[in-house]
């Protein structure tokens, strides 16, 4: 029931852009610091939820505000409210809680690149390869593993995924590349290839991010808060390496 309402609001969200789109972003980055806010508090750390918001809506208002790409100014701004706060609050905030609270805000603050994305000339194309090919990657890893999984390729760090999934993942993504090279004739064919092998890459690699932060903190999932899928951090943790990804390399090799 959850995917059932949360697709349309995706995809109508990407296909609007602007605001709908920023507004869909903003929600998910809220709750996706939160997450990270618990995750650390059960490191033993202690995060500032307000701090981390703060910084994410500034990031956010940024990526709106700032027309050319990635608004990196309002990292300094994002890294001296952190450096103010260790000061103010010292010593219950520590360096490690404000290190831990930046690194929250950025990481999920990698999820402003789907505006980024949908901003370029044929963004709406893009975004959607995006997730078209980062849920292929998923979807085909599952699968694979699930039927003929046997060598693991993170015992420690996540014993269900395995290296015949990690193949299929990677297939998934580039058929997936394939299908957009021939839906749409003007995209270059093996630059498309190229491209759905590093999503399949990326979104592999982001998901053992998320799950070395769940195994630090001894959690299964981020969060209860989408029955049956865990939080918000288990659905979006691929999207925060692809999401980059794809936009560098349209930026760089396809629009120059």
């Amino acid at each position: 029931m959850s995917a059932l309402l949360g697709i349309p609001l995706v995809v109508l969200a990407v296909w609007h852009g602007g605001i709908p789109l920023l507004f869909l972003i903003g929600v998910l980055s809220m709750l996706g610091i939160k997450e990270m806010m618990q995750i650390l508090a059960k490191l033993g750390l202690n995060p500032l939820l307000w701090l981390a918001v703060a910084g994410g809506l500034v990031l956010i208002s940024g990526v709106y505000l700032y027309s050319d790409g990635y608004p990196g100014p309002t990292i300094t701004i994002i890294l001296f409210l952190h450096l103010i706060a260790t000061v103010t609050f010292y010593p219950r905030y520590s360096l490690l809680d404000g290190a831990g609270t930046l690194m929250s805000t950025l990481y999920v603050g990698l999820l402003t690149y789907l505006y980024l994305l949908r901003s370029l000339p044929d963004g709406w194309i893009w975004l959607i390869f995006m997730l078209a090919c980062t849920w292929a990657c998923d979807t085909a890893a599952y699968f694979v593993g699930t039927a003929f999984g046997k060598r693991k390729i993170a015992p420690v760090l996540s014993p269900k995924k395995s290296l015949e999934g990690a193949i299929g993942g990677l297939a998934g993504s580039v058929l997936t590349s394939c299908l957009f090279a021939y839906i749409y004739p003007f995209l270059s064919v093996p630059k498309m290839l190229l491209l759905g092998l590093l999503v399949g890459l990326a979104s592999e690699v982001g998901d053992l991010l998320e799950s070395a932060f769940k195994r630090q903190a001894g959690i299964k999932d981020s969060s209860m808060l989408i029955p049956g899928h865990g939080g918000i951090l288990d659905r979006i943790d691929s999207w925060l390496f692809t999401a980059p990804l794809v936009y560098y390399f349209v930026l760089l090799f396809i629009i120059n």
